[in-house]
């Protein structure tokens, strides 16, 4: 009898970067160091997944691989890509992947993989209410949660605020392509995309992750910005996609029944992304269902 998979390569497809590292699924923690390439351009799926590929072989990975993609997915396939080329649209990225690589692969909204690994491991552990992840890197991506379930593919960049997208506005790309000192990008821009989306959706908790949830990165702005819900940096920090993805290739890779247990079989992720409820299989081969919040 199979038992439930304990660790997997996560990979982060980024709009500069695809990062990835094989994950502790039980402490939802890095196993060696993450292997970083500069995204492909033109960043068409099947350079990207090339490069998915490149990082398997420096792993020497043959088991499960969990992906994020900066966009929204649905079983598999990228409806509709962010700060990537447009030929995604359409792709069964699962699938192309799983040729280049060999290995059996699951494929996630990238800020919805991040919010699953900060619910379970990192600064969303235990919470309940409204928690609301704002990535901000390339783009600004968004996950949000009740009582520890997945609303997912968001996409909260994509808002429009003064005629502009959010993601537009305040990513922490702009502030490096238009070379903003931190204080005028933090208050003048991010706290005008959180203000809007606070109003939205009331969270009572916000956790910025992404490239700007880095230390030195946070230590310049953090302090800057000023919300009704409590505000914290990602515990995780830009490996919440990473970790993320590898719990997306544990819940939605199939594995075998095992007599008198419900075992995970192959979910469709947008039945898995609904509810959040994972099947997490500890050393001793028994599953336990859990919410993100448990």
């Amino acid at each position: 009898m199979a038992k439930p998979i304990k660790k997997a390569l996560g990979i982060d497809i980024g709009g500069s970067g695809v990062k990835g590292a094989p994950v502790h699924l039980k402490r939802g923690e890095l196993l060696a160091e993450r292997f970083r390439i500069p995204t492909p351009r033109p960043a068409t799926p099947k350079a990207v997944a090339n490069t998915v590929a490149e990082i398997a072989k420096h792993f020497r990975w043959k088991g499960p691989i969990g992906c994020t993609v900066p966009g929204l997915v649905r079983d598999g396939v990228v409806e509709m890509a962010s700060n990537l080329d447009p030929t995604w649209n359409g792709t069964h990225v699962a699938r192309l992947i799983k040729k280049k690589t060999g290995c059996k692969v699951a494929v996630m909204n990238d800020a919805d993989a991040a919010g699953l690994a900060e619910m379970k491991y990192g600064a969303g552990k235990g919470k309940k209410g409204v928690v609301l992840l704002l990535t901000f890197g390339t783009g600004i991506g968004s996950a949000l949660f009740l009582d520890g379930r997945l609303l997912p593919n968001t996409e909260f960049g994509h808002l429009q605020i003064g005629g502009q997208l959010a993601e537009d506005i305040a990513a922490h790309s702009v502030r490096e392509t238009q070379d903003l000192e931190w204080d005028a990008w933090a208050r003048g821009r991010v706290q005008e995309v959180i203000d809007h989306i606070e109003f939205l959706f009331s969270p009572d908790l916000i956790i910025i992750g992404g490239g700007a949830s880095r230390p030195d990165r946070w230590a310049e702005f953090g302090h800057l910005l000023h919300t009704r819900a409590k505000l914290v940096p990602a515990a995780l920090g830009n490996n919440a996609g990473i970790v993320g993805a590898g719990i997306v290739a544990r819940a939605q890779i199939p594995r075998k029944r095992k007599r008198g247990k419900k075992w995970l079989t192959n979910q469709p992720s947008s039945s898995l992304t609904g509810t959040t409820e994972l099947f997490e299989g500890e050393d001793d081969g028994k599953a336990e269902g859990f919410s993100a919040t448990s």
